[in-house]
């Protein structure tokens, strides 16, 4: 290593996180601005939920979550019935190494959603759709202490991280 150019040390360093060729993971969707994104669920602070979804336990990643600047996460609205897909809170576009989005992170607080008895579900696509929802009496909020690591790989206008297939 001490014979290494230095400037073959950051690639060096970055080819030890890269995975090895052939590995897929189970793509997911999800809602962001009424558009969807495509992500991958790699780890979650919850051990039923990591056990359930085959991922791995972190719990150190509850540790994310912070008072507002300080917090490592955005919100992620996953519906408790299953009913829909998923709805991040902000994603990439797009995707790669020019994040034009400040707010973006592949760290996300769990916010569980649930119809209200004798209101017709439907699909909601973006927070703020979500937030509407709530204000009018249609779904509830939990706000967990739990977090998910799923980064966006497909961002919403389309573009793919290299190598995504």
């Amino acid at each position: 290593m001490r014979d290494l150019p230095w400037f073959l040390l950051p690639a060096l360093l970055l080819s030890a996180c890269a995975a090895p060729p052939g590995i897929t993971l189970p793509r997911q969707q999800a809602w962001v601005d009424g558009k969807r994104v495509e992500y991958v669920t790699t780890d979650i602070s919850d051990g039923t939920m990591a056990a359930q979804a085959g991922i791995h336990h972190v719990p150190r990643l509850a540790g994310a979550v912070g008072m507002g600047s300080t917090s490592l996460t955005e919100r992620v609205y996953k519906f408790a019935d299953g009913a829909q897909i998923s709805v991040f809170a902000s994603g990439p576009a797009p995707v790669g190494s020019a994040r034009p989005d400040p707010n973006y992170s592949p760290l996300w607080r769990l916010v569980l959603v649930r119809w209200k008895p004798a209101r017709p579900p439907r699909e909601l696509r973006s927070e703020e759709a979500v937030l509407d929802a709530q204000a009018s009496g249609d779904v509830e909020l939990d706000v967990t202490g739990i977090v998910v690591n799923c980064p966006i790989t497909r961002g919403v206008d389309g573009s793919a991280l290299r190598g995504v297939r």
